[in-house]
């Protein structure tokens, strides 16, 4: 009789989880330029209803990827509020997806395209139609709590989303100018012409063709013209930036503002680099360490089977230019903050190598890692970092 109402029991178990299950229409997005593939599945078929949509407009393809998901509701007779979930990778659409469907009362879920598993095979298929059912089938079991199954990338607000773009530009258009004058400076070595491109007059010069070559001659005419155009392409760059120069800081915003003024106060840490650390990490909220360590794709990743034991280095996930900007920063900190516990704990650990540079650039992505995690809480809990000294007013 005991057997009895305990196999009940699991019976009734498994038909709730089944109810469960049946709340939920998961529905998978592979996205391409020209089409996209959309699976579709109730918990209660064994393949997923796979569509395409090719509306050349996005508001109109993503208001067919809805009319799909309405027409099969009453086609499996699915209730009219049923949770519906969608998934698609991360790539070059960003997050306005997900904002448009949250915005249609639908949850969804931007996945990181690394973290869903593969078949080990030398070949395998691969098309767009297969990726879109196992993303819809990982989905589904995602839900049911088999969180190895793929990892959900955290999703910026428009605003911290907008914000970013200010120190990126500024990158980009400082690159753009060391560009610009490494080109010109290269072509003119071709022809002897040591002649300094920093200078403010060289455009001006080289329009009055006083430019010469190694022995006195003057600059062949096309080689004369493609350098002017590199001026002008420099002075627009160089104008452009000191544009964004007064008023980038302006543009901040407030919440961001705050966290770059208390790293600022940091020795060792410009404003510069405080507010790239501002707008690109610190915009999202962190539950531990190891979510910090993990998101700036520090951590090492060992490989650890039988008698092979390799280390394979550091992740290198999540954001790599708050990756270049730790370790960059963290010699800063090394040469501003000596008498901090990070800079002693790399003395230590660097004194025995003598002139091995290797183990000292390995024991700095430890010290970009752990001072990443030491500002996090700085940010957070107001803990300044043992050691450290603040700038005086």
């Amino acid at each position: 009789m005991l057997k009895i109402s305990v196999s009940c029991l699991a019976h009734r178990g498994d038909i709730m989880r089944t109810d469960i299950e049946e709340r939920v229409l998961a529905v998978s997005l592979e996205l391409a330029a020209a089409k996209w593939k959309v699976a579709l599945h109730d918990g209660h078929r064994e393949q997923p209803a796979v569509h395409t949509v090719a509306q050349p407009q996005a508001s109109a393809r993503l208001q067919e990827v809805l009319d799909l998901i309405e027409q099969h509701k009453k086609k499996w007779s699915l209730p009219a509020g049923l949770r519906v979930v969608v998934s698609y990778e991360a790539g070059q659409d960003g997050f306005w997806i997900c904002r448009a469907l949250q915005a249609h009362g639908i949850k969804c879920y931007v996945i990181d395209p690394a973290s869903i598993p593969v078949e080990r095979h030398k070949r395998r298929a691969k098309t767009d139609r297969l990726d879109v059912i196992k993303l819809v089938i990982n989905l589904r079991a995602w839900l049911r709590g088999e969180r190895d199954r793929m990892h959900v990338v955290h999703a910026p607000s428009p605003q911290d989303e907008a914000s970013r773009h200010l120190m990126r530009d500024r990158g980009q258009l400082q690159k753009e100018v060391l560009q610009h004058r490494d080109r010109m400076r290269k072509l003119l070595a071709t022809f002897g012409c040591w002649d300094e491109v920093d200078h403010k007059h060289f455009a001006g010069r080289l329009a009055r063709d006083e430019v010469k070559c190694h022995d006195g001659a003057p600059l062949p005419p096309e080689m004369r013209e493609r350098l002017l155009r590199e001026c002008e392409r420099l002075a627009l760059a160089q104008q452009q930036l000191t544009a964004l120069e007064k008023t980038r800081q302006a543009s901040l915003p407030a919440p961001a503002r705050n966290r770059r003024d208390d790293l600022a106060r940091l020795k060792g840490i410009g404003e510069v680099g405080a507010s790239r650390l501002a707008l690109e990490l610190f915009w999202r909220d962190f539950s531990n360490r190891r979510q910090v360590g993990a998101c700036t794709g520090l951590v090492p990743q060992p490989y650890d089977s039988g008698e092979s034991q390799v280390d394979q280095g550091i992740s290198k996930q999540g954001n790599r230019r708050v990756r270049a900007l730790l370790v960059e920063m963290a010699w800063c900190w090394l040469r501003h903050q000596p008498d901090s516990a990070l800079t002693r704990w790399f003395n230590a650990r660097t004194q025995s190598t003598g002139p091995n540079r290797r183990a000292r650039r390995i024991a700095i992505v430890a010290v970009a890692r752990r001072l990443a995690i030491a500002l996090w809480r700085y940010l957070k809990d107001g803990e300044i970092p043992e050691g450290a000294r603040l700038k005086s007013a």
